[in-house]
C-alpha cells in the first residue's frame, strides 16, 4: 500500500489562511498591525529568493514588512547596530537575519542581540531554555511546523516511539525538545540519533514516527523504515540539474522505496519547506500580540 502524502504546502495555505483573518481581526480590534523586520546581507541568489518569499508572505498575510539589504562586508558592529535599532522600533515584532551569513559574522552574538521577544527564529539562548522547560511563547519554526504537520494529519504523537535522525539545533534538538514535553501534540518517547550514533537502522525500524534531517541524500532506506511509520523528511539536497536547468531536488528519504512502506511521508519538495516559512509568520504574529498585552 502506497504511503498517504503529507502536503506541507495545504497544511501551510490553511494556517497562513487562520494567520490572515486574526491579523484582520487584531486590526480592527485592537490596531496593532505584527511587523517583521529582513535582514540580508550580501546578494546571494537563493538567499535573496528566500528572503524576497517571505517578504511577499508577510505582506499577502497583512503584516508590515520592513526589509534591510546590507553589503556582504558589513562589519559586526554595523550589523549590531542595525538589530539595536530594531529592538527599540515598536512597529517591529519580529527580526530575522538571513541564513547563511558572512563567516565574519559571529552568529551567536548576533542571535544574543535580538531582543528574546522578537526572536521568531528561536535561536536567543533565553527562548532555547523555555523551550526546554516547556514554557515557551514562541516556537523554533521547523520544529513547530512538523508539529502541526502530524496534529493536523491526525496522528498519535502522544506515547509514540519518536526517532529522529540528525541533532543540529535548528531541526534535531529542538524537536526531540518539542515532542518530549508533557504538552498537547506532544507527549512522545524521543530518540534523538547522530553521526556516532551505533547501527541507526536499529533505532530507526522501531519509530512510529520518524523524522529525518540528517543532511544526505536518500541516507533513510526501506530496510530501515517500520512499516505502517510516519516519515517526515526534512531534507532537501540538490543532486543534479534536468535538461531544462532545473534543479533536481531529493529528501533525506529515499522516497520511492520508503512510500511503499510508510503509513504517511512527506513529499521533497512541498513537504516540511513551506510550513517553516508559515510558522515564521506565525511567530510574528505572537510576537505581535505579546508585545500589545494580549498574551501568545
Amino acid at each position: 500500500m502506497t504511503a498517504k502524502l503529507i502536503s506541507g504546502a495545504e497544511i501551510a495555505a490553511q494556517i497562513r489562511e487562520e494567520i490572515k483573518q486574526e491579523v484582520i481581526e487584531l486590526k480592527a480590534k485592537h490596531h496593532v498591525v505584527p511587523g517583521l523586520a529582513t535582514i540580508l546581507l550580501g546578494s546571494d541568489p537563493g538567499s535573496l529568493s528566500y528572503i524576497s518569499g517571505k517578504e511577499k508572505t508577510a505582506k499577502e498575510l497583512g503584516f508590515y514588512s520592513a526589509r534591510i539589504d546590507l553589503p556582504q562586508s558589513t562589519s559586526q558592529q554595523d550589523l549590531l547596530a542595525v538589530i539595536d535599532k530594531l529592538n527599540k522600533d515598536p512597529k517591529i515584532h519580529g527580526i530575522l537575519v538571513q541564513e547563511p551569513r558572512p563567516q565574519h559574522i559571529d552568529a551567536y552574538e548576533i542571535n544574543c542581540a535580538i531582543d528574546p521577544k522578537k526572536d521568531i527564529d528561536v535561536f536567543h539562548p533565553f527562548n532555547v531554555g523555555r523551550l526546554m522547560i516547556g514554557d515557551a511563547d514562541l516556537l523554533p519554526c521547523t520544529p513547530a511546523g512538523i508539529q502541526q504537520m502530524l496534529i493536523r494529519c491526525g496522528v498519535k504523537i502522544d506515547g509514540a516511539e519518536v526517532v529522529i535522525v540528525g541533532r543540529s539545533n535548528i531541526v534535531g534538538k529542538p524537536m526531540a525538545n518539542l515532542l518530549m514535553q508533557k504538552n498537547k501534540g506532544a507527549n512522545a518517547t524521543v530518540t534523538l540519533c547522530h553521526t556516532h550514533t551505533k547501527d541507526i537502522a536499529a533505532h530507526t525500524r522501531r519509530a512510529d514516527i520518524l523524522i529525518v534531517a540528517a543532511g544526505r541524500p536518500k541516507a533513510i532506506t526501506a530496510d530501515m523504515v517500520k512499516a505502517g511509520a510516519v516519515v517526515i523528511d526534512v531534507g532537501v539536497n540538490q543532486v543534479g540539474t534536468s535538461k531544462s536547468g532545473k534543479r533536481i531536488l531529493v529528501g533525506d528519504v529515499d522516497f520511492e522505496a520508503v512510500k511503499e512502506k510508510a503509513s504517511m511521508i512527506t513529499p521533497v519538495p512541498g513537504g516540511v519547506g513551506p510550513m517553516t516559512i508559515t510558522m515564521l509568520m506565525l511567530n510574528t504574529l505572537k510576537a505581535a500580540k505579546i508585545a500589545a498585552g494580549l498574551g501568545a
